[in-house]
């Protein structure tokens, strides 16, 4: 009897067990930002994405991997603990330029899992191979670079091609992984004396690149004044040119105007400009015209008329001075 009380105690306590298992290995929830992969037998046969509560066969027939749906990042170059110390992975950051430079390069690589499956089954450790190929991208890359390009302006540049490179790799691996991005954390010189020289030549470019400007600035206001004057001269030279034209115009309607008094009345004409020329050129003499004989026949009062008589005083101081 006692033989068979263990018996049934122990296939009860079994029975049990595999209710509890069963109870509790098929469901699973699935949330918003998720994604589960239905694995039977050690295969993939089905591919969750809706959220909720979903059911399955017991284990061990079938097993869920949950994954999520949000971007990761893989950090090269250095390690960010729980406690947020940062650690520097020396042996990985320091890499050599195209000019035969030493630089120490960290990044982070954000990415995404596209394909759940083969993420799970493609790779035995897809974070791994990711990580492999992300030495090899951005090596290669800044191995094709100039220090220069480096550590100054060539850095989103630098940032693309290891991106699209990384893109490359990962295509080919087909480790179920989209990359969104690839981002420089630092670039550096590992030799602090060598950091503080070649901050001064940035420095120096600086300096160099801010004189330029100014001198453009002033190139282009000189530019900009002696353009000022040139249309004013030019403008002023328009306007001398129309009066020329205008006073010309007026001379030739003068001119044609007393040529026909003229054609009409020559002798009174050609007298009129011999006064008139003795008039501008003796503006201060006293004009008259006399007959053939000498005598006068008419005062012409081109200035005004001197008086007749002298004032008494005037007569007087003649008269002292005559005695």
């Amino acid at each position: 009897m006692s033989v068979k009380r263990a018996l049934l105690t122990t296939g009860l306590t079994i029975l049990a067990i595999i209710g509890l298992i069963c109870i509790f290995t098929t469901w699973y929830t699935v949330d918003e930002s998720e994604q589960a992969v239905v694995i039977t037998f050690g295969q993939a046969t089905e591919t969750i994405t809706d959220p909720g509560l979903h059911f399955k066969l017991p284990w061990p027939v079938q097993k869920v991997e949950v994954l999520s749906k949000e971007t990761y990042s893989l950090q090269f170059g250095y390690e960010t603990t729980k406690d947020g110390e940062i650690i520097t992975k020396d042996s990985e950051t320091k890499m050599i330029t195209g000019d035969e430079n030493i630089v120490l390069t960290d990044l982070v690589v954000q990415y995404k899992i596209s394909d759940p499956v083969k993420y799970l089954f493609h790779s035995e450790n897809p974070k791994e191979l990711l990580h492999h190929a992300t030495s090899s991208s951005i090596r290669s890359i800044i191995g094709s670079s100039t220090i220069d390009e480096a550590l100054t302006d060539g850095k989103s540049e630098i940032e693309q091609k290891a991106r699209d490179l990384l893109v490359s790799l990962v295509e080919n691996y087909d480790i179920g992984v989209s990359i969104l991005a690839v981002k420089l954390q630092d670039v550096e010189l590992p030799n602090a004396e060598v950091r503080a020289a070649f901050t001064a030549v940035t420095d120096a470019r600086e300096t160099k690149n801010t004189k330029i400007n100014e001198a453009r600035k002033y190139e282009n206001q000189k530019l900009s004044e002696a353009q000022g004057e040139k249309d004013a001269i030019i403008s002023r030279a328009e306007a001398e040119k129309i009066s020329r034209i205008q006073q010309a115009e007026g001379d030739v309607a003068v001119f044609n105007k007393l040529y026909s008094e003229y054609v009409g009345n020559q002798k009174i004409t050609r007298q009129r400009l011999i006064l008139e020329t003795l008039e501008e050129v003796l503006p201060g003499a006293k004009i008259y015209i006399m007959n053939d004989d000498g005598e006068t026949l008419k005062y012409l009062p081109l200035q005004p008329q001197q008086p007749a008589t002298q004032s008494t005083e005037e007569k007087s101081k003649e008269g002292g001075g005559k005695q």
